[in-house]
């Protein structure tokens, strides 16, 4: 029964998400912003896999985003590459430089390599900015809507579905590769690197493909934003992206994707709402990430696993009564 009450409950959000469009009509600005929840959602479930099932922190997700933004822009507009083959490509090249990123990590841990990630993170939007006559510097870029089989995503309409539809194929990917053997050894590594080099786990292995996996879904999500937002410059990628990522997988929920929705989606809500009061989005964003952190270190999405078990308690005890 309660398998049945979850299964119907999944189906109502994602029928809400289906609907949406519908509900806000011709409404730009609601149909632009739900196209952006899911563009973080994806960036959410790849730093999820990074740091909430491997257990490795990274402050350089937003570089990872503009190799992947910057990749489809240049493939699309400068070299005539289909959109559908600028996607899958942004995604590999990230993912190749994940795996150099992760192989000097692979020694270092915590603040350490919390620290290194930081430094790619900064240094990516700088080499960008210098190689102007490939990227346009300060100027940036202005990618071409998709177009797929000849149907042309030319509005916030069009393309929201888009994006739902790649945000779903990635939750399914992600998912299964999370209850594999893969994500399992991501696990056995987050709980203890020494325990899981004694169960026949390639440590040094898995941390790389760890960075592979996560630059890879990051990168296609930055080939999406590219295409949606219509521009992109090096300023888009900066240090503020990275720490928003990881605050959405802190407060929504580590090693959870239901988690990675609730952050996505209640982070992704705040500046729109204080874009009229400046620093208050830092404070919204702070503040919650503290409390998290201290009271509930799974993350939001605990609660209604508390909640579950404080019923299957009481529905238990009420059945003793009874007997």
């Amino acid at each position: 029964m309660k398998l049945l009450k979850k299964v119907k409950l999944h189906h109502l959000f994602f029928a809400l998400l289906f609907i949406y469009p519908i509900i806000v009509h011709d409404q730009t600005y609601y149909l632009y912003s739900g196209g952006l929840i899911f563009i973080y959602i994806i960036m959410t479930l790849a730093l999820n896999i990074l740091t909430g099932y491997g257990g490795q922190i990274s402050i350089g997700q937003s570089a990872f985003m503009a190799i992947g933004a910057y990749t489809s822009t240049i493939c699309t507009l400068k070299l005539g590459i289909p959109f559908l083959i600028a996607v899958p490509l942004s995604g590999f090249l990230t993912a190749l430089i994940g795996f150099i990123i992760g192989l000097p990590a692979v020694k270092l841990s915590g603040h350490l390599l919390a620290v290194a990630t930081l430094g790619f993170g900064l240094a990516v939007p700088e080499l960008i900015l210098k190689w102007d006559d490939v990227t346009g510097g300060f100027t940036g870029l202005f990618p071409d809507k998709p177009v797929v089989f000849g149907f042309a995503f030319d509005s916030d309409f069009k393309i929201y579905f888009l994006l739902l539809i790649m945000t779903l194929i990635v939750t399914w990917m992600i998912n299964n590769l999370i209850k594999g053997r893969i994500g399992r050894a991501f696990v056995a590594i987050r709980e203890s690197e020494i325990s899981a080099a004694a169960a026949g786990i390639n440590v040094p292995l898995y941390k790389v493909l760890m960075f592979s996996i996560s630059g890879f879904y990051t990168g296609i999500a930055g080939s999406l934003y590219a295409h949606f937002v219509g521009f992109i410059s090096p300023f888009d990628f900066n240090l503020n992206v990275s720490l928003i990522l990881l605050a959405m997988v802190v407060i929504g929920g580590v090693a959870s994707i239901p988690g990675s929705y609730l952050g996505a989606i209640l982070l992704a809500m705040i500046p729109p709402l204080t874009s009229g009061l400046p620093g208050f989005m830092l404070i919204l964003t702070g503040v919650p990430l503290v409390l998290i952190i201290l009271f509930l270190p799974n993350g939001l999405i605990s609660l209604g696993k508390k909640w579950g078990a404080r019923q299957s308690a009481a529905n238990a005890t009420k059945r003793g009564e009874t007997a």
